[in-house]
């Protein structure tokens, strides 16, 4: 069985590879802005539009020879810039994503490159592009397959990595075969049905005196200068440290999951729409419950197991997974403990949603 997988690597680009992946940053958000502006234009003045066989055959015989310092960046980069911008129309029309904006240069910057004749490869500790040579990198995961593209980003922070996307053969690996529903949270990421519990490591809140006071510095510095600059650079890093303890944490706690259990039972939460509450917003960005679930959806499939989605309308807080009886006075967030007026059952408000939840799930697969 065939799969395609990203392999992510910190690199170390020389001086001159720094310049050259600078160059073609800013040349692919150039195009990206250009030919946007244009499908704008196009739009308002005859409600017309630019497919991308169009803006390539552009690009090719018209924008490059009127912009000789295209050609010192990767073609293949430009025209990738091309496809992501129809990717962006095509993702709004079917309500999949807002309207495409224009790209800034203050912000992260990438490219993408396809792979062809071997063009990409790694060898030791060091990965070929095209135009680029061979770039140093941290080579720490191991692959064998065929390089699909590659892509050069630059953090706000100034670091670069490269991602790599691989086709690849793999085999399903295996889980204990448990089965396990959790209820998220925000004191604790979530509250499984066998009464456990993961505490939230709150990595903003942790970091957030710091971030605030590095917010109000770089507020009073100059713009255009070199203070102002480091200050941002500054933050930028505190941020990547919320970022990497957070991630590092989900994935440790989901790839224990998904190797513990055949089937997890979760709640499809609304999180945009829990965000509408400014009072719980950022304690519901700090605990990443989305991310969380999408790094447990796709390691669930790598271990051949799978991933339930409950209704967020069922009621799983208010249901007494004894008897079934539905108490709406749980409805109230501030009640964490109740009995069943029916079966006289005492319940922990999450354990019994995450029992709840289970149930209700295995109901689903089975259906």
């Amino acid at each position: 069985m065939t799969r395609i997988r990203g392999y992510k690597y910190r690199a170390y680009p020389d001086k001159k590879q720094r310049e050259f992946f600078e160059r073609t940053f800013g040349c692919c958000r150039f195009v990206y802005n250009y030919y946007l502006e244009a499908k704008q234009q196009i739009w308002n003045e005859w409600h017309d539009t630019l497919s991308y066989s169009e803006m390539s055959k552009d690009l090719s015989h018209v924008l490059k020879k009127e912009n000789a310092w295209l050609k010192e960046a990767d073609s293949i980069a430009l025209q990738q810039s091309l496809r992501h911008l129809d990717r962006a129309y095509d993702n709004f029309f079917k309500r999949r994503g807002g309207y495409p904006k224009f790209k800034r240069k203050r912000s992260a910057q990438s490219y993408r490159t396809m792979s062809g004749n071997g063009n990409i490869s790694i060898e030791g500790n060091m990965i070929n592009l095209p135009k680029a040579g061979y770039v140093k990198i941290v080579n720490t995961r191991i692959f064998e397959g065929r390089i699909i593209s590659a892509t050069v980003s630059r953090t706000a922070s100034d670091r670069y990595y490269i991602s790599l996307q691989v086709e690849e053969e793999f085999e399903v690996l295996p889980n204990k075969g448990g089965e396990i529903g959790i209820d998220a949270g925000l004191k604790s990421l979530y509250t499984d049905s066998d009464a456990n519990s993961v505490i939230n490591p709150k990595a903003f809140a942790k970091h957030e005196k710091r971030i605030r006071r590095l917010q109000r510095s770089l507020s009073r510095k100059q713009k255009g200068s070199r203070n102002r600059e480091k200050t941002r650079k500054k933050l930028a890093i505190e941020h990547e440290k919320v970022s990497n303890i957070r991630n590092d944490f989900q994935h440790k706690i989901s790839y224990r999951l998904a190797n513990e259990n055949q089937v997890v039972c979760i709640e499809d939460l609304d999180v945009k729409g829990m965000m509408a509450d400014h009072r719980l917003a950022k304690a519901i960005t700090d605990a990443s419950w989305s991310g969380f679930y999408r790094k447990l959806e796709y390691k669930m499939a790598d271990h051949g197991g799978v991933l339930i989605r409950v209704p967020k309308t069922y009621p799983s807080s208010q249901r007494c997974s004894c008897c079934g009886k539905i108490n709406h006075k749980v409805r109230d967030l501030s009640v964490r403990r109740w009995t069943c007026p029916v079966c006289g059952a005492e319940h922990d408000r999450d354990i019994n949603a995450a029992k709840n939840i289970l149930e209700k799930g295995l109901e689903m697969l089975a259906s």
